[in-house]
């Protein structure tokens, strides 16, 4: 068996029962002493299901060999968290959604059980997701400053809109005026984007998709770009500061901070199980087209 990684939300203990399922088959489908588990999910996981977590080892970035494939056990925001953590190892993410909706899951925790076989003999596609990456001269910028879904520029908690002035490739492309901006990959255009109204695209696409966040104007609509495009961006804030997010993760930086975003240097590769793919997912969770 090869190894495999496992990280995990720890806040998710109405889903014991699936989870004490989905381990124990695991660990029957497989070698326990190659299931290695992320230091704060295993102490999670001794607590709640003590007897099968005994047999899980803790994960050593060091050790050999590398794994082969990384669970993410939550929720999408479990599977941006672990993308972060896997960085440009190339290593494989498969989510098993226990969490809300698991837009980024291959499988749900109820079901994955009987599927745990299939997972640890290998039997998953691999699709590479490009991401963007977040440049500024700041030493405020979150380490790690990639971003699997999207780059958001945002107010802070004001009254007062605030003005991103954007630069594609040099060439001042719009000055919006709103409550900021979303710099969406394909993967992340049915996340936070969807919600202010951009478009949803097919995550192999190469393109970023531009939204503004409740512009303070009617001509100001989202915008697809190429992704070898270079954004640079700078905010006029009556506050003097704005909220920069990275995947969710915020920060506050003051306003005559540039920030750039360009392609990452590396692919997150996302595991799905065979059969799957980007219409039906959008049909089941999203209930894209159906009529009720």
């Amino acid at each position: 068996m090869p190894r495999i990684d496992i990280y995990g939300n720890s806040r998710q203990s109405t889903k014991l029962h699936e989870l004490r399922r989905f381990f124990e088959a695991l660990t029957l489908s497989g070698s326990p002493e190659n299931l290695h588990v992320d230091n704060e999910y295993l102490l999670f996981l001794r607590e709640v299901i003590p007897d099968t977590a005994a047999r899980l080892k803790p994960i050593d970035a060091a050790s050999d060999p590398a794994p082969s494939l990384a669970l993410s056990i939550g929720g999408d925001g479990t599977f941006l968290t672990t993308a972060n953590r896997i960085g440009g190892s190339g290593t494989p993410i498969m989510g098993i959604n226990s969490g809300h909706l698991g837009y980024l899951s291959a499988a749900d925790i109820a079901q994955a059980d009987a599927l745990a076989g299939r997972i640890v003999s290998g039997e998953f596609s691999v699709e590479p997701r490009t991401l963007l990456q977040v440049c500024s001269e700041s030493p405020l910028l979150p380490p790690r400053p990639f971003a699997l879904n999207e780059v958001a520029i945002l107010k802070q908690a004001t009254a007062s809109m605030i003005t991103v002035e954007t630069r594609l490739n040099g060439h001042l492309l719009a000055s919006v005026g709103g409550d900021g901006l979303i710099v969406s990959t394909p993967t992340g255009s049915t996340g936070y984007n969807l919600s202010v109204g951009g478009p949803v695209v097919s995550p192999n696409s190469m393109e970023w998709i531009l939204s503004p966040v409740a512009p303070h104007s009617l001509y100001m609509r989202p915008l697809v770009v190429d992704d070898s495009s270079v954004l640079s961006v700078r905010v006029r804030s009556r506050s003097g500061f704005f909220m920069l997010a990275i995947d969710g993760r915020s920060t506050s930086l003051p306003e005559d901070t540039e920030v750039v975003l360009r392609k990452a240097p590396f692919r997150i590769n996302v595991a799905h199980l065979p059969g799957q793919n980007f219409i039906d997912t959008l049909r089941y969770k999203l209930h894209w087209g159906i009529d009720k």
